[in-house]
């Protein structure tokens, strides 16, 4: 862009724009030129020798006007060069979890709108309907089935209390460190499904593909992928809220420990 008629100034102005990066608390390197932004605003770049920030360069906008000799600073700003190191695309948590992720004391709240959820108390057409006079076929089959007819041998009381003893003492029991580091067990959960039979009260296969996914849990199990669990009310992780990075206060860890062992210590008298 051509400027106009003395606002080469601007274009010349370098001592000036650098002379306000210093102001700002910067230690710009040499100048690597300077861009018409507009008929009145010239954009300076400098060099910057910061650690993390390879090929980055500062930039001091400078702005004027026509019959003013006066030079004004717009902007000041630190932007990527072509080659910069650059974060990677920033991509949500909720897309970057994976199956295995979840560890004991995590929170993963389910999206308001998970297709995988339905709201409670609905009639699906699932279960047995006892106002209906009619016999459905399905319903016939579902109990043949739980009542074991038309298998030639069937689970002993003993064989089910072993299973039930080894489910219960094992990695998806009460006492697993993901079940004791929740705040939810799995009978409340709407990713429970309960067996059939008389193990139906006790146990469940766990269908959250990012938690105990076809296994069998305890009722008593739990983790933190739990149905009911409440989304992060603002931009942070699952199990936070969104900080201030810029409000952190570092401390040195080094002169912490050399304050405390200078720290006399009082030995009580016998």
């Amino acid at each position: 862009m051509t400027l106009p008629s003395g606002g080469d100034r601007l274009l010349d102005a370098v001592a000036q724009a650098r002379d306000a990066l210093i102001d700002d608390g910067a230690q710009p390197g040499a100048h690597r030129g300077a861009d018409a932004e507009g008929p009145w605003a010239v954009a300076h770049y400098f060099e910057a020798d910061l650690v993390g920030y390879r090929g980055w360069q500062w930039c001091v906008v400078l702005a004027g006007a026509p019959g003013s000799e006066e030079i004004t600073v717009s902007e000041i700003a630190l932007l990527p060069g072509t080659d910069s190191l650059l974060a990677p695309a920033w991509v949500p948590w909720n897309e970057r979890v994976v199956a295995g992720d979840l560890t004991p004391g995590d929170v993963l709240a389910a999206e308001p709108d998970d297709p995988r959820l339905v709201p409670g108390q609905v009639d699906t057409g699932d279960e047995f309907r006892a106002e209906s006079e009619s016999t459905d076929p399905d319903d016939v089959a579902q109990a043949i089935g739980e009542l074991g007819l038309g298998r030639s041998r069937l689970l002993s009381r003993e064989g089910r209390d072993d299973a039930a003893q080894r489910w219960y003492d094992g990695e998806f029991g009460p006492t697993a460190a993901m079940a004791l580091a929740a705040n939810h067990s799995c009978c409340s959960c709407g990713f429970y499904v309960p067996l059939s039979g008389a193990l139906r009260a006790g146990f469940g296969v766990c269908a959250n593909e990012y938690s105990a996914d076809g296994r069998v849990v305890s009722a008593e199990y739990g983790c933190g992928a739990h149905s009911d669990i409440p989304a992060p009310r603002g931009a942070g992780s699952p199990a936070f809220e969104a900080y201030d990075d810029g409000a952190v206060e570092i401390v040195s860890t080094a002169a912490r420990q050399a304050a405390i062992e200078q720290t006399p210590v009082r030995v009580a008298a016998e």
